[in-house]
């Protein structure tokens, strides 16, 4: 008989904990790898069904991280490719910035630019 009550406490005590992991797994979810229902009904099914709704919400209500979509590396991802143009564009837009720095690079070369002012002549 005592050896009955032991499994039977530990019985308890892995259904609580699993009701325990149940709603806390549920709840840290994002909202977006909720199935069927909203994130707070789902932790109200595993709040108050405590074994079955733990059973619910892994059976139904989580979705699976490999059905998520992952996200791609630019150089994989169609729509980034497209907007980045072509070599043509890229050369233009080199070919302007390169114009750009040589009209500042001549405005540096005015003959004033970083000389001291001349001394003005002093009446004595």
């Amino acid at each position: 008989m005592e050896r009955v009550a032991r499994i039977l406490l530990i019985v308890a005590l892995l259904l609580i904990l699993f009701w325990v992991y149940s709603i806390v797994d549920c709840a840290v979810q994002h909202p977006s790898r909720h199935r069927g229902v909203s994130k707070p009904v789902w932790i109200l099914i595993v709040a108050l069904l405590p074994v079955l709704g733990g059973v619910l919400w892994f059976a139904v209500g989580r979705t699976r991280s490999s059905a998520m979509p992952r996200p791609k590396a630019p150089d994989d991802d169609p729509e980034f490719l497209g907007r980045i143009g072509d070599i043509r564009d890229t050369d233009e837009r080199i070919r302007r910035i390169e114009e750009e720095l040589k009209a500042l690079d001549s405005e540096d070369d005015d003959p004033h630019w970083g000389n001291p002012p001349p001394p003005r002549p002093t009446d004595a």
